[in-house]
């Protein structure tokens, strides 16, 4: 697809209200952004933003905090390259990627708070494609390849994750019956 007919479909779509968009453009001319970057997931919040660069010559993860510029720590990701595929939750809480252990790709869970790594178990041969984590972290849907036929698993996290809410979200609480 060339550029004309991406801006054609992208105003069509703001005109029909698909994408609730705007034409503005931020700017990039702060040097935030570099032009090797790929894969970008943005924070559900929208103050994180993950991305793919080469870094010596391997597809490694960047994480950079959009509020002030900074490259965030990711020390428990430094290993095992490359990466694939990020996601990123409400706050920027967890990270999804796909990395290499060996041979093997293996889809991993940062949790930035703890620092721990929690990696996802893929039985039989499941080769992972692309990750997607739900912005609460309570589950993550895969693309996987199985026997040369992809296809998409949801997996349930709750058991494995705290939920990364959106800050100030009100939870509702049930309502209490009053006996007379």
């Amino acid at each position: 697809m060339n550029f004309a007919a991406f801006v054609g479909i992208s105003t069509i779509a703001c005109l029909l209200g698909l994408a609730g968009c705007s034409n503005r453009v931020i700017s990039t001319s702060s040097g935030l952004f570099d032009r090797s970057e790929q894969e970008p997931a943005l924070s559900g919040d929208g103050q994180k933003m993950a991305v793919i660069v080469d870094q010596l010559g391997r597809p490694t993860v960047q994480l950079r905090d959009l509020r002030n510029g900074n490259l965030l720590d990711l020390k428990n990701l430094s290993r095992n390259q490359p990466h694939s595929s990020p996601s990123l939750s409400w706050n920027g809480r967890y990270l999804a990627v796909i990395t290499q252990r060996g041979n093997k790709r293996v889809v991993v869970i940062q949790d930035r708070l703890t620092g721990r790594l929690h990696p996802l178990p893929l039985i039989g041969q499941r080769y992972p494609i692309r990750v997607s984590l739900a912005p609460d972290a309570r589950q993550i849907a895969l693309q996987v390849a199985v026997q040369g036929k992809w296809r998409i698993e949801l997996f349930d996290l709750t058991k494995t994750l705290e939920p990364d809410e959106a800050a100030g979200l009100r939870l509702l609480t049930p309502q209490i019956e009053r006996t007379q």
